[in-house]
C-alpha cells in the first residue's frame, strides 16, 4: 500500500486543527453565528482535495464574520493547486478580497473611508493576501506537472536507448552470422569433405571408422550451425529456438557418437522434468567432449540416477592412454554447466580420481512430472 494516502489525511487533519486553533483565537465563544461560521469553514477542509470549489465557498462565510483566515487561505490554495482555470481562479482571489476587507456587518460601512489612505493600505495588502495562495498554488501545479513530463521524458529516453542498443545488437549478430557462414561453415564444410574422401580411400579400417566419425561430426555441426546461423538472422522478429531441445531419450545417441569409447548406465523414465533432462544431457555432452579433448584413449562411465528426491549424474572418465593434443579452448564448459544447476537449484562438483582420470558430479532435486 501507498503511503501518500496516509500522510495526505495526517496533513488535512493538522490543517483542520490549526483552521481551529485560528478561529478560537479570533472568534468570541459568546458570538455563537461567527463561531459557527468558523466551524464550518475549518471542518470543510476535510474534502478540499475531492470538492475544491466548494470547500471554498463553504470558507467565505469565516473571511467575511471572523478574522481567521487560515481556513479560506487554505481552500484558495487548494483550488489554484488543481483548477487551470485562470478566470475562476482570479474571481474568487477577488471574492475573497472584498470579502475580507468589508466589515461587518455591511451596514456599518462608510463610503467616505474607501477614500482614506489607510484603507488604501489595507485593501492593497487584502488583494496582496488573496493573490499570494492563487500564485503559490498555480507554481505547485506547474512543478507537479513538470515533474510528470520529466518522467515521461526519461521513460522515453530509457525506451529510446534500449531500442538503440537492440538495433546496435541486431547488427552484431548479422554480421557475426555471416561470420559463422562465411568462414566457420566454409572450413567445417572442408572437414566433412576431406573426412569423406579419407573413408573412401583408406585401407585401415579404424582410419575408416574414424573418418567415418569425423565425417558424421561435421556434418551434425554444419546442421547446427545453419540453425544457428537462421536464429542469428532471424533476431528481432519471432523468438526461435537456438537448436532443438534434447532429452534424456537423446542421451544413448550422445554416448554412441562421442567418438570415445563410453558406458551409459540408467533406468531413469521420462517423467523427469524437461529442465533437468536438458541440464543432464548438456553436463553429459561437456563431460563427454573433455574426454575426447584431454584425455585420448581413455573410457567413460556415464551413470544417472535417483538418490531420494535428487536425480545424480556421474560421469567418470579413466586415465588417458596417449598424450592431449593443444586445442583451443575459452574454458567456459564447467562454469557454464554450474550456473545452469544453480539456476535449478542444484550444484556440480570436479576433480581428478585416485587412479589418474577424472570424475564430473551433477545433483539436481526432481519433481516428477506424474
Amino acid at each position: 500500500m501507498s503511503p501518500r494516502p496516509s500522510s495526505d489525511l495526517r496533513l488535512d487533519l493538522a490543517l483542520v486543527g490549526l483552521a481551529l486553533v485560528d478561529a478560537w483565537a479570533h472568534t468570541g465563544i459568546a458570538d455563537q453565528p461567527a463561531a459557527g461560521c468558523a466551524l464550518l469553514g475549518a471542518l470543510a477542509l476535510t474534502v478540499r482535495r475531492r470538492l475544491p470549489l466548494t470547500t471554498f465557498v463553504l470558507t467565505l462565510p469565516t473571511a467575511l464574520v471572523t478574522d481567521a483566515v487560515l481556513a479560506p487561505m487554505a481552500a484558495l490554495y487548494t483550488l489554484s493547486s488543481l483548477n487551470r482555470h485562470r478566470g475562476l481562479l482570479a474571481g474568487c482571489a477577488l471574492a475573497y478580497a472584498v470579502i475580507d476587507y468589508l466589515p461587518w456587518p455591511w451596514s456599518s460601512l462608510d463610503a467616505t473611508e474607501l477614500s482614506q489612505t489607510n484603507n488604501l493600505f489595507h485593501l492593497s495588502y487584502t488583494l496582496a493576501t488573496a493573490a499570494a495562495p492563487v500564485f503559490l498554488g498555480q507554481l505547485v501545479q506547474a512543478r507537479r506537472e513538470l515533474s510528470l513530463r520529466l518522467a515521461d521524458i526519461c521513460e522515453a529516453r530509457e525506451n529510446e536507448r534500449m531500442l538503440t542498443a537492440q538495433s546496435v545488437l541486431a547488427k552484431e549478430r548479422a554480421q557475426l552470422a555471416r561470420e559463422m557462414h562465411d568462414v566457420v561453415s566454409h572450413q567445417v564444410s572442408l572437414i566433412a569433405v576431406q573426412a569423406g574422401a579419407l573413408q573412401v580411400g583408406s585401407g585401415d579400417p579404424e582410419t575408416r571408422q574414424a573418418a567415418a566419425t569425423i565425417r558424421r561430426l561435421s556434418v551434425q555441426t554444419l546442421d547446427e550451425l545453419r540453425h544457428m546461423v537462421s536464429v542469428l538472422r532471424a533476431s528481432g522478429t519471432s523468438p526461435t529456438e537456438l537448436t532443438p531441445q534434447p532429452s534424456l531419450a537423446d542421451l544413448k545417441r550422445l554416448v554412441d557418437a562421442s567418438g570415445i569409447e563410453a558406458e551409459l548406465e540408467t533406468d531413469l523414465s521420462d517423467d523427469i522434468p524437461p529442465t533437468v533432462q536438458r541440464a543432464v544431457y548438456r553436463t553429459v555432452q561437456e563431460a563427454l567432449t573433455n574426454v575426447r579433448k584431454h584425455a585420448p584413449g581413455a573410457m567413460a562411465t556415464v551413470r544417472i540416477t535417483h538418490r531420494g528426491d535428487s536425480l545424480c549424474t556421474t560421469v567418470t572418465n579413466t586415465a588417458p592412454t596417449r598424450r592431449a593434443l593443444s586445442l583451443p579452448s575459452a574454458h567456459h564448459g564447467l562454469v557454464g554447466l554450474a550456473q545452469r544447476a544453480q539456476l535449478l537449484g542444484g550444484t556440480v562438483t570436479s576433480g581428478s580420481t585416485a587412479e589418474g582420470g577424472y570424475e564430473l558430479h551433477m545433483e539436481l532435486p526432481v519433481e516428477r512430472t506424474r
